[in-house]
């Protein structure tokens, strides 16, 4: 397995990242390659999903890795392989903050369903179906969207800018307050 460099927005080669995807065809070797480079690459990352255009591959492919129970995270950990995946059901909505591994350095509040049926092909050409919900259902919108061009913050209420403060966790700050100079200070009078 190979790690694969992550097209970020802003690099030469970022179209891809904005564009819809094709539907992949060829059930082969190459596209298990591809997806285990994939798996190796969001892990690597870290990341908890990671989808074909993000790594320059213009092909309608995601994969996913999350624990099915919280209480065993470990022993639970699954990895979602989505070829050529579709929504064809979504209920409810939540907003919460996301992040990409394209956009380092930034977060986004979103509203998403928080449950969909997606219907997808494996590695291997088979169809599969997927109920999702809360955390996971987010993840494979996230994914899904990638595959349509779409970035988290084409869907964003709020961006943040994440960033380190004095005590070395890192916040997440509204992006216009990021953004903004910082205001003189003023003398004090002794």
């Amino acid at each position: 397995m190979s790690v694969l460099r992550i097209v970020a927005a802003g690099d030469q080669d970022d179209a891809v990242l904005y564009q819809p995807a094709a539907r992949v065809r060829d059930f082969g070797p190459e596209l298990h390659r591809l997806l285990d480079d994939m798996v190796e690459t969001m892990r690597v990352a870290p990341g908890v999903g990671l989808a074909a255009p993000q790594v320059g591959v213009g092909r309608r492919i995601a994969v996913i890795e999350y624990p099915l129970d919280d209480e065993k995270p470990e022993e639970t950990l699954t990895v979602f392989e989505l070829i050529n995946p579709e929504i064809i059901k979504s209920k409810g909505s939540e907003v919460a903050q996301e992040g990409c591994l394209s956009l380092p350095g930034l977060a986004a509040d979103v509203a998403r369903a928080t449950y969909v049926l997606v219907r997808a092909q494996d590695r291997h050409g088979k169809e599969v179906r997927y109920k999702v919900y809360d955390w996971l259902a987010r993840i494979f919108q996230h994914e899904i969207d990638h595959l349509h061009g779409v970035m988290m913050t084409d869907r964003a209420t709020q961006l943040y800018r994440l960033q380190k403060n004095a005590e070395g966790e890192i916040e997440a700050i509204p992006i216009e307050q990021a953004l903004a100079p910082e205001a003189p200070k003023v003398p004090s009078k002794t």
